[in-house]
């Protein structure tokens, strides 16, 4: 199923359904399908009132939001924090999925988002590889962006971007 997601979005054979959302109900809906699987891991959710709506594919964003929280929870230590948070930038909101767990593997950060690309721990965490690969496909498809980095004070950070405009036709 993962290969086919990516291998569609990839071959730009995806269409994306768009609609205007705010980033309250997408980050909601992705908590709302992890319910339960964060154990002792404390979840932070930082999401200003005033952000603008974004025009997406909500099924796809919430996929993207879903894997970069579970990969948060495969790859930190249970009672560390998990945090969300979203901040407007240009003609885009910017989203950020940060631990407090590790830190990214050695080496450059951009590589995670290449197929069947694993990071440390590779045989004790499950996993083909694709999530990011996918998240990658599926934000570049709505004009946005998505890097890692190593958090400031340790721990992992995922950001991504989504337009607020509509595409032009």
């Amino acid at each position: 199923s993962n290969v086919l997601d990516l291998m569609r979005c990839e071959a730009g054979e995806v269409r994306l359904q768009r609609d205007s959302q705010t980033v309250d109900d997408l980050v909601g809906t992705a908590l709302t399908r992890l319910e339960g699987r964060f154990g002792d891991r404390p979840i932070d959710v930082d999401l200003p009132a005033e952000l603008p709506p974004v025009h997406v594919d909500a099924s796809l964003v919430t996929q993207v939001i879903g894997n970069l929280l579970e990969n948060a929870i495969k790859h930190t230590p249970p009672g560390t924090q998990i945090s969300i948070s979203a901040g407007s930038e240009d003609d885009a909101v910017r989203v950020c999925i940060d631990d407090t767990g590790p830190g990214l593997p050695p080496g450059d950060p951009d590589r995670l988002f290449a197929k069947f690309q694993r990071g440390r721990d590779e045989n004790s965490v499950g996993g083909a590889g694709l999530g990011l690969a996918i998240c990658r496909a599926i934000i570049n498809a709505h004009g946005g962006r998505i890097a890692a980095m190593q958090r400031p004070g340790g721990g992992a950070r995922f950001v991504f971007t989504l337009p607020t405009a509509e595409p032009a036709p």
